[in-house]
């Protein structure tokens, strides 16, 4: 199945309707985040309440996500020859991640340094380290090591060239590709149209197309190619555009402790949901969901709630549905 907006599948596909896998290539980083009371301006010091390191990276926080949702994922990436990346790896396996795709690389593991404040808002630093490592032979053995074609996901914490050697790989042997554009930066256009969704949050959306209207953003990048775009906006929910429809999905309304990954939390449920052939409505309310559980707790993957936890968070809160906007 290729995602276009619709749920067409390959007709005569005796494995239409089983789960199809995820393959995430992109960061793994071990997070140093640092609890204060408000984000210390430019030039000032501020005291922090609490300091903590976790499992992060934007890839491996979406293989975490999609995995403890019942997915089954493999995660492909670089760590270093560090504690951080043997922790790193020794993590994802727990979690129930296929890690074979993931090498050892002589550069340190990457980090993020996090400050959190009292309302989960945060800031952070990227230092990519082994990441910069993930190549194109990365994205061959690890799209060639797949039983069946299935989801992908990228990020932009590994090299542009990576992604767009991946982008083109896996579109010509039938993957359907996800694309979050995180940290913003130009994706060629000629990608676009090999890219099935395209998952930038408010900023990034603004930074790719030059508009803060979400709805506009959308526009700009359907006209530039895109086949369907998914804007993640926050407490204001969802926007998703394609040819066919655009749809709207409100944010369950919560507590927030930590935001870091809440990005990751909904793309990685967006993509357990698709994986399992759901309707587009109740991937985008799923999705939803997993983030807004997310958001109360602290810490990237720790955040990230498993099949069991997201289910009595619905039971409680309910799941939020998509109208057409």
């Amino acid at each position: 199945m290729r995602f276009d907006g619709t749920s067409r599948q390959r007709e005569n596909d005796p494995m239409q309707n089983l789960p199809r896998p995820i393959l995430v290539i992109g960061s793994l980083n071990m997070d140093l985040v640092v609890r204060c009371e408000a984000l210390p301006q430019v030039g000032q010091t501020v005291f922090g309440q609490d300091f903590f390191t976790a499992p992060g990276g934007k890839g491996a926080n979406q293989a975490v996500a999609a995995v403890r949702l019942g997915a089954g994922v493999t995660m492909a990436g670089c760590v270093g020859r560090d504690q951080f990346g043997r922790d790193l790896v020794t993590g994802l396996a727990a979690a129930g991640v296929r890690t074979d795709a993931v090498q050892a690389v002589d550069r340190p593991t990457g980090t993020a340094l996090i400050t959190v404040d009292a309302v989960g808002a945060n800031t952070i630093v990227v230092v990519s380290g082994a990441n910069a490592a993930c190549d194109a032979a990365s994205v061959d053995r690890a799209l060639s090591a797949a039983a069946a074609p299935g989801i992908l996901l990228l990020q932009h914490e590994v090299p542009a060239q990576t992604n767009a050697h991946a982008i083109r790989a896996a579109h010509a042997a039938g993957w359907t590709v996800i694309v979050n554009p995180a940290p913003a930066r130009v994706i060629e256009q000629e990608l676009l149209p090999l890219i099935d969704i395209i998952v930038p949050n408010e900023t990034e959306a603004a930074a790719l197309t030059g508009s803060s209207e979400p709805m506009t953003a959308a526009d700009e990048l359907m006209r530039q190619g895109a086949r369907s775009v998914l804007i993640t906006l926050g407490r204001e929910g969802v926007l998703y555009r394609d040819v066919e429809r655009t749809l709207r999905c409100p944010a369950v309304t919560v507590q927030a402790v930590d935001t870091t990954a809440a990005g990751d939390a909904y793309i990685g449920a967006f993509a357990a949901a698709l994986a399992e052939q759901r309707t587009l409505p109740d991937c985008l309310g799923f999705a939803s969901a997993a983030a807004a559980l997310a958001v109360t707790r602290l810490g990237a993957q720790p955040s990230l709630g498993t099949q069991e936890e997201v289910a009595a968070f619905i039971a409680e809160h309910g799941m939020p549905m998509p109208v057409p906007g």
